[in-house]
C-alpha cells in the first residue's frame, strides 16, 4: 500500500503544486490512514477497501477526540486519494464516492487589538540583541499580513524598492511594496507601511550584515545568530517572548497578528476584494469570515438603524 501512497504523493507535488506543509499534512493523515487499516481492520491491500471500512476510520478519529478541523482534513485527504486510485485504474470502484464530509462549526480567528499591537511592538528594546530584528519581523507581518512561512522565506531579492550605488543603505525610491511568495508558490505583491519599512532598513543596515558573515550566501532576510534562515518555531517562541513582555496572556500565534491585520482593514473601511488579494486567499470566501469580527461597526449600525433606538 505504501507504493499507492508515494504515487499519489508525486501527483500532488507534480500537478497541484502544493506547499511543503500542506505535502507533510496529506503524507501523515495517509500514513495514519493506512496504518488504521492494516492493523485494525486487517486489510492488506487499498483495493479490498469499502466505504464501510472508511466511516469505520472516521468514526476512530472521532473518538481520539480530535479537532473537528482536524478530521475534516483527514477526510479530505482519503476522498482525493481514492479519487486518485479510482482514477489511474488502480481500483475499480471508488469507495469514497459517497463520502460524507463533517461539518465543522464556524470559529471566528482570536485578534489583537490595535491597542495590544502597540504594546507587543513597544515592549522591544531599540537596543537589546537581536532587537531589530524582532521588531522588524513583528512589524511586517502585522504590516503586510503575512503567513510565517511566507516570513521565513522572504528574501532580498523580494524588497522591491532600490538603492543608491554609491551607498547601499539609502534608498532612491518611495516604492513601498515587497514580493511575496504564498501557498503553491504563487506571488503577490503587497504594500509595506512606512513604519514596517524604516524597522526593516534599520535591520538589513545594523544587525543583518554581520549576521550574514557568518553565512555569506544566505538569501532570507530573516536570519538567527548563527546566520542561518528562521523557523517556524523560533517565530513562534519569538512572539510568544514578547507578548508575555506586554503582559497579553490570551492565546496569540504568528497567525494572529494576520488575523489582525485583516480586520483592522475592514474595520478601518477597505473593501473585502483588496483585503482578498493582499492576504492573497484565492476563495473570497475565505476573506469573509473577516467581516464578522467587526463587531463596533455592527452595533454602530444597529444603534442608528433600527427603530427600537428611537
Amino acid at each position: 500500500m505504501e507504493q499507492f501512497i508515494q504515487d499519489y504523493m508525486n501527483m500532488l507535488k507534480l500537478e497541484r503544486n502544493l506547499a511543503r506543509n500542506s505535502l507533510e499534512s496529506y503524507q501523515r493523515d495517509l500514513n495514519q490512514y493506512h496504518n488504521f487499516l492494516q492493523k485494525k481492520l486487517n486489510i492488506k491491500s487499498v483495493r479490498n477497501v469499502t466505504l464501510g471500512h472508511i466511516r469505520s476510520y472516521i468514526r476512530y478519529l472521532n473518538d481520539k477526540d480530535l479537532a473537528a478541523n482536524s478530521v475534516k482534513r483527514a477526510v479530505s485527504s482519503i476522498r482525493t486519494y481514492h479519487n486518485f486510485l479510482s482514477a489511474e485504474g488502480f481500483m475499480q470502484d471508488n469507495p469514497a464516492q459517497l463520502l460524507e464530509t463533517p461539518k465543522v462549526p464556524k470559529k471566528l480567528p482570536n485578534i489583537l487589538t490595535v491597542q495590544e499591537i502597540d504594546a507587543i511592538l513597544s515592549i522591544i528594546p531599540d537596543n537589546g540583541p537581536m532587537a531589530l530584528r524582532d521588531l522588524a519581523i513583528f512589524e511586517m507581518m502585522y504590516s503586510c499580513g503575512l503567513r510565517v512561512t511566507e516570513l521565513c522565506d522572504f528574501k532580498t531579492a523580494d524588497i522591491l524598492w532600490t538603492y543608491n550605488k554609491s551607498d547601499h543603505n539609502s534608498p532612491i525610491d518611495e516604492t513601498e511594496m515587497i514580493r511575496v511568495k504564498g501557498k503553491g508558490k504563487k506571488q503577490r505583491f503587497v504594500p509595506i507601511g512606512p513604519i514596517a519599512r524604516e524597522n526593516l532598513e534599520n535591520y538589513l543596515k545594523k544587525e543583518r550584515e554581520s549576521l550574514k558573515c557568518k553565512n555569506p550566501n544566505v538569501a532570507e532576510v530573516f536570519l538567527s545568530r548563527n546566520g542561518r534562515k528562521l523557523t517556524r518555531m523560533m517565530i513562534w517562541i519569538l512572539l510568544k517572548k514578547w507578548t508575555n513582555a506586554a503582559d497579553i496572556y490570551k492565546e496569540v500565534s504568528p497567525h494572529t497578528l494576520r488575523h489582525s491585520f485583516a480586520t483592522h482593514l475592514l474595520e478601518g473601511g477597505a473593501d473585502l476584494r483588496s483585503v482578498q488579494e493582499m492576504l492573497g486567499h484565492a476563495d473570497i470566501t475565505t476573506t469573509q469570515i473577516y467581516t464578522h469580527l467587526d463587531k463596533e461597526h455592527l452595533k454602530e449600525v444597529h444603534r442608528t438603524y433600527h427603530p427600537r433606538f428611537d
